[in-house]
């Protein structure tokens, strides 16, 4: 087993956006103008226009970025190093590392989706760093995925799940952290599957996530799975798993404009959210709403995690063609792994389906919750984080999987 390597002092990173491009943008706000909107239009349109009214005053004047790039930058150890992607050269990634002072603690890497970004790591990594005689203690990667936050974007076309995948596996090797287990949603579910599907047994030995896309989005079928199937068709659904189909219903039928757009031709939404702040912060905004489970959103809080896609190294459209290279490859598709996984179940998921139809041999854990949206680590962190506690924990199915790592 490899000793465990701490990031040299060369490798630490700041946010530290620099002048002109603050400056810009308030030029940039200061020209907004906006639509009109229909007479009781709500939220059936898109984001009303109040509420962006609202938040782009906030964003013209009042809004500080410089507090909350210092706050992020006390709260999140981050750190920014060149991984070779087979292929496609050398990228900076970005990364927030946080070792618990428990020195057996199990190695995490946490992998954030769209439209999020190494922000969403930012709750749980205080809890599950956390040292307790109670429950296992976790050393946290939270990884910048390419195109994202602070980290290089690729530059080539063909940039897939796999090398999503490589690029997280090498970081955490280059860490010192031989193996370690996984926790991932949206985008960072299909990265941390195909981790699993790769690395899996050798350096990853289990995965977590709250998005629930494993087999599939139908019902078990009579070729693929006759035993869950026959098991299908004699089971009444529990009322949460009905409200689970009605949710996925909405978002199927009316939650996917944007996933229609940025898998086929991201680079033509690409000029727009490059050149529109107000236009970032309405594609955005509408999903942090919809997508969440009535969470009390702070004007300040959307302003930020929207400022992070602003600000980022490569740009808001670099975050989109992960969306063209995942279809045109068919990384959404079933995909087996065999390491063991663990499902946490949030009610206001856009993706929540019947528990039966995500039953797989290596399905080790589940976890149902009353509360909580796509966004759970950061809706609810402290409940997705009882859930890792328990999944590692002592007497939990995954206890001891990593070598001479229990958390304790």
């Amino acid at each position: 087993m490899a000793s465990i390597i701490l990031p040299i002092a060369d490798n630490a990173f700041k946010i530290d956006v620099p002048d002109d491009k603050i400056k810009l943008l308030h030029e940039k706000l200061a020209l907004v103008d906006t639509p009109d909107e229909l007479e009781n239009a709500g939220h059936d349109y898109g984001v009303p226009l109040a509420d962006m009214q609202r938040l782009i005053a906030r964003w013209k004047a009042g809004y500080d970025w410089r507090k909350h790039e210092r706050q992020l930058n006390e709260e999140l150890p981050q750190f920014k190093t060149d991984i070779h992607v087979d292929g496609f050269g050398t990228l900076g990634i970005h990364y927030v590392h946080k070792r618990s002072e428990v020195e057996g603690a199990i190695p995490l890497l946490f992998v954030h989706g769209w439209p999020g970004s190494f922000i969403e790591g930012r709750k749980i990594l205080p809890l599950l760093t956390e040292a307790s005689p109670d429950h296992p203690s976790f050393h946290v990667v939270v990884l910048s995925l390419p195109g994202y936050g602070f980290s290089d974007a690729p530059r080539k076309k063909g940039f897939q799940i796999s090398q999503y995948a490589e690029t997280g596996n090498k970081l955490m090797l280059s860490l010192g952290y031989e193996e370690y287990v996984t926790q991932g949603g949206d985008i960072g579910f299909f990265v941390t599957r195909r981790i699993a599907k790769l690395y899996g047994g050798q350096h990853s030995k289990a995965w977590h996530s709250n998005y629930a896309r494993l087999p599939d989005i139908t019902p078990p079928h009579l070729s693929q799975s006759p035993w869950l199937y026959f098991i299908n068709l004699l089971t009444r659904y529990t009322p949460a798993e009905k409200a689970g189909l009605e949710r996925t219903q909405w978002f199927l039928t009316s939650g996917t404009g944007y996933f229609e757009e940025q898998s086929t031709q991201p680079q033509t939404l690409g000029y727009s959210l490059a050149d529109s702040p107000v236009g970032l912060l309405a594609w955005i905004y509408e999903k942090l709403i919809n997508w969440s489970d009535s969470y009390p959103w702070d004007d300040d809080e959307v302003l930020t995690w929207v400022s992070i896609y602003w600000f980022s190294s490569a740009g808001p459209a670099a975050s989109l063609r992960v969306y063209y290279e995942m279809v045109k490859a068919g990384d959404r598709a079933p995909e087996k792994t065999k390491i063991p996984m663990g499902y946490s179940y949030f009610p206001k998921e856009i993706f929540n389906v019947p528990r039966l139809w995500t039953r797989t041999p290596n399905l080790v854990f589940e976890s149902e919750h009353n509360h909580g949206g796509h966004f759970a680590a950061y809706e609810q962190p402290a409940e997705l984080v009882k859930d890792l506690r328990r999944m590692f924990g002592r007497n939990g199915p995954t206890y001891g999987t990593v070598t001479g790592k229990s958390g304790y």
